[in-house]
């Protein structure tokens, strides 16, 4: 027995080792060398439920309704569509009037499945103040996205079961529009249309209806004429608005044939006095409606669109005030969330005078162009003329007269060529390059120049001076070249070679300043330094900045130097420059709004002046082209033919501008000087009329007539040689009226 112990033994203990060389157990005799896979369990985190919540709610800070409907539940979209869903938010934010709203998360609980977030949301309302609700979001798990589970509680509690906002305006008159003195340019009153019924004209009192309306309207009584007569019995003709007092005399001839017919109205006086700056209203449309419902609007009234009438549209329009409540779906009241009471609207006085602007607007009426006058020492605007203007008043509904928009609208009239037209600025830009010259120190005052009919400086570019084009007219006549008009100036100082405008010499400055003296940008840099190819700044109204650019080559030197090639100007700029010369170098913002006034207490804002540069020019610099300018409305100038017999002290520049197509451009900037005689503060003036001629044929009578007006309150020099100011010129181009004509 003892040999089968010892064969146990050995076998046991085999058994005991092997087991614990494997870990231990019995299984370990039969362990492998890859361990057995442990068992694991599948789970995918939950997504982040604040992420979810804040996309949500910067969605709606877009307005963006359709990705905050993709972000609700399958329940919820199945529940509602988008449609609906959008017009809800953008409905309730409306009616609220509310400008902005911030959200904060207070808690959020959440489960696999569910989850829950706690947040608090403040409308910021123009009209009901802040309203606070804290609030709880539902969100469900689908395809490990949190879904929204939207009803109209999430825009605020009170809209639970099926309830809407609803809010009661208060909106104030709209505010008045006047002139510096407080003459009225719009009104918020009744108005009356006139018209010719061409079928019920009386012919004994045929001249009367003319000029009477003529008279009322600002229209050639001719011209009415001939619109009867080209019409025929049984038409329509519109002819203006008015107030009833303004049109007292008329109404009581009462000539037969007339039409007057009342509405209410924003009226705008005398047809629209300065409209391209003063803008007009139209009620507010599709694209602007919420953003004006937001604003507190009711959505109905008539909002700034241009000019004045947009820029001041808070003080215009007032505090508009309102009672935001709750209602049930039968249109029962429930709660009021918040109110507020409306404010009057403020008035806007404008730096423009009455009667310059008048004066400015029929001197440009027959023509394309614009008229620009500035107080030199502040920036003030005293007129802006732009032509073809438009009649604002045809901007309403109400008015019978406005089927005449579609034709006004067609007509371009509502482009405000004084701040937003861009011309090449011809000779008054040689102000600019004798100005560069004189600052380089290769020219002085007396420096010399042979100005004859030709300049061949530079390879594969001649020009001939003006002298020249009115030698060739003058042959052509079967006369000869012996007038000063017509025979090369010859031998000019600098200072004469601006008041005779000679191209050649211009040309020669040009070139010397790009090749000679290696010194190509320096008219270009002239020119920016006196505000030229940057906006003035007059914020008030929209304007263009224009065009300088340095020169690439000689040929664009040589252009440049005489305002033409890619040089791009507005008039108010050049108004603005001009007044700085005038001044002692201060360049300062234009400004049209004398000041913002409430119905009591001080102006909210008041007209104050603002430099905001200095011409590039040493004092001993300025003077050098001051007088030269006072020599180009001398005897010797090419101003002088229609200046001449005027009694004020004037100076300033001709210009005649090569515009690309049909007849040049004519110019002519100036300002006067007799501040110390008349007590009344010296000015600065910009004319140009498109395609018509010669600045000092038409330039100069326009900047006459209004320097005339300003002093003696109408022009006194009524009839030139094309015509009669405020009346349609009798021949398309003068019969040789200037003596010279850049």
């Amino acid at each position: 027995m003892k040999p089968l112990r010892r064969i146990y033994f050995v076998l046991i203990t085999f058994i005991l080792v092997a087991c614990s060389s494997n870990g231990g157990g019995v299984a370990g005799i039969f362990a492998t060398p890859t361990p057995l896979p442990t068992p694991k369990i599948d789970v995918t985190p939950a997504p982040d439920v604040n992420t979810a919540f804040n996309s949500f709610f910067d969605a709606l800070k877009q307005n963006d309704y359709e990705n905050m409907y993709a972000l609700l539940s399958t329940e919820s979209q199945n529940a509602v569509s988008l449609e609906d869903f959008s017009k809800r938010w953008n409905n309730a934010l409306n009616e609220m009037s509310a400008a902005n709203f911030e959200v904060n998360i207070l808690s959020s609980q959440i489960s696999p499945r569910n989850a829950e977030v706690g947040y608090s949301i403040t409308y910021q309302t123009v009209l009901a103040g802040d309203i606070q609700r804290e609030i709880v979001m539902r969100l469900i798990n689908e395809n490990n996205a949190w879904k929204v589970q939207w009803d109209d509680s999430l825009i605020l509690p009170e809209l639970a079961g099926g309830n809407q906002l609803a809010m009661e305006y208060s909106v104030p008159a709209r505010g008045d529009i006047y002139d510096r003195d407080g003459l009225p340019i719009v009104t918020q009153s009744k108005a009356l249309a006139f018209g010719i019924d061409t079928g019920a004209i009386d012919p004994d009192l045929r001249g009367t209806l003319t000029a009477e309306l003529g008279l009322l309207c600002g229209f050639d009584p001719l011209n009415i004429q001939n619109q009867i007569d080209a019409s025929g019995p049984g038409w329509y003709l519109p002819m203006c608005e008015a107030t009833r007092a303004e049109a007292q005399r008329l109404i009581s001839i009462n000539p037969g044939g007339l039409v007057v017919q009342e509405y209410e109205s924003r009226y705008y006086s005398q047809s629209g006095l300065a409209p391209q700056a003063v803008g007009y209203t139209l009620s507010i449309s599709p694209e602007q409606y919420d953003e004006y419902r937001r604003k507190g609007y009711n959505g109905s009234e008539r909002i700034g669109q241009t000019g004045i009438e947009q820029w001041a549209e808070d003080y215009l329009a007032g505090k508009h005030g309102g009672v935001l409540r709750v209602v049930g779906p039968n249109g029962q009241i429930i709660s009021t969330l918040g109110q507020s009471r409306p404010e009057p609207a403020d008035s806007v006085y404008l730096t423009i005078d009455n009667s310059m602007q008048y004066y400015a607007q029929s001197a440009i009426e027959f023509f394309r162009g614009a008229i620009v006058v500035m107080e030199v020492d502040t920036g003030r605007i005293i007129a802006m003329a732009s032509s073809p203007d438009f009649d604002p008043n045809y901007f309403d509904a109400n008015n019978p007269n406005n089927q005449g928009l579609a034709n006004m609208l067609n007509s371009g009239g509502t482009l405000n060529r004084a701040t937003q037209g861009q011309y090449p600025l011809g000779s008054v830009f040689k102000i600019i390059t004798f100005s560069a010259a004189l600052e380089s120190g290769a020219w002085l005052k007396d420096t010399t120049y042979d100005c004859q009919y030709f300049f061949t400086e530079v390879e594969g570019f001649t020009g001939n001076d003006w002298t020249y084009d009115y030698c060739q007219e003058a042959i052509a006549r079967g006369e000869g070249c012996n007038t000063s008009r017509t025979r090369p100036a010859g031998i000019l100082t600098l200072q004469e070679g601006l008041m005779r405008s000679c191209n050649p010499y211009f040309w020669h400055i040009g070139n010397d300043l790009y090749s000679g003296l290696s010194r190509p940008n320096d008219i270009a840099n002239t020119a920016r330094a006196f505000g030229l190819g940057s906006p003035t700044g007059i914020q008030q109204l929209p304007e263009e900045a224009g065009q300088i650019l340095d020169p690439q080559s000689q040929i664009d030197a040589v252009n440049q130097a005489i305002g033409q090639g890619d040089v791009q100007v507005t008039p108010l700029q050049v108004a603005r420059f001009m007044a700085a010369i005038a001044n002692g170098g201060t360049l300062y913002r234009p400004q049209i709004v004398e000041k913002i006034q409430p119905i009591d207490g001080d102006p909210l804002l008041v007209f104050k002046p603002e430099a905001n540069g200095t011409l590039p020019l040493r004092a001993e610099n300025l003077d050098v082209l001051r007088e030269a300018l006072f020599m180009v409305t001398g005897t010797r100038g090419t101003a002088y033919n229609n200046i001449r017999g005027m009694q004020f002290s004037v100076a300033g520049k001709t210009g005649t501008a090569e515009s690309g197509s049909g007849l040049p451009h004519a110019w002519f900037a100036g300002y006067t000087n007799n501040a110390a005689n008349t007590g009344l503060p010296d000015i600065a003036i910009a004319v140009i009329v498109e395609n018509i001629g010669q600045g000092s044929d038409y330039g100069v009578p326009l900047f006459r007539a209004m320097v005339e007006a300003y002093y003696y309150g109408s022009p006194q020099r009524p009839f030139y040689e094309w015509g009669q100011i405020g009346l349609p010129p009798y021949t398309p181009t003068p019969p040789g009226g200037g003596i010279f004509n850049p």
